[in-house]
């Protein structure tokens, strides 16, 4: 049992559900990131979450998880392959802690994946920088303040 102090769910808009975002890239940061055990206690991921900063998907928020230790080779190799497209997208090339990591636009390439559940979830697919996709889209996007720089 838990108390509520006195939460009135009229006062508050109810949660609706979410549907998997269309396939595309993103603008982002890591907002957490935590080393887990496996389910079968025979390796860890890095668990990352991101959130979307600009868009019609603002403040959304996607996950992915790196096998950094894993009893497959292939699955590690993959992992250590995309977190180094995770850091030089952010321009910090020899993390010591994955906070390092944290709280720098990106860009993040997604895409849908349907899962065996028969459900269709996002997967994030690449990892670029914030400047090169902004200038690319917009050559003007680079003189404009940025949202997370700008004041409420």
């Amino acid at each position: 049992m838990a108390n509520l102090n006195g939460f009135d769910a009229n006062q508050v808009q109810p949660a609706t559900d979410f549907e998997p975002l269309p396939p595309g890239k993103y603008v982002a940061v890591l907002m957490e990131s935590d080393l887990k055990a496996t389910k079968s206690k025979n390796g860890r991921y890095l668990e990352l979450s991101f959130q979307i900063l600009e868009g019609e998907y603002q403040g959304r928020k996607l996950w992915s998880r790196l096998n950094l230790e894993n009893p497959s080779q292939e699955a590690v190799r993959i992992a250590r392959s995309e977190l180094s497209s995770l850091c030089r997208a952010v321009g910090v090339l020899s993390p010591k802690d994955s906070v390092e990591l944290h709280d720098i636009p990106l860009v993040l390439t997604v895409r849908q994946k349907v899962g065996t559940d028969g459900e269709v979830r996002n997967e994030v697919k690449g990892y670029s920088k914030r400047e090169a996709a902004a200038a690319a889209a917009n050559p003007q996007a680079q003189k404009a303040t940025p949202p997370w720089r700008r004041s409420a």
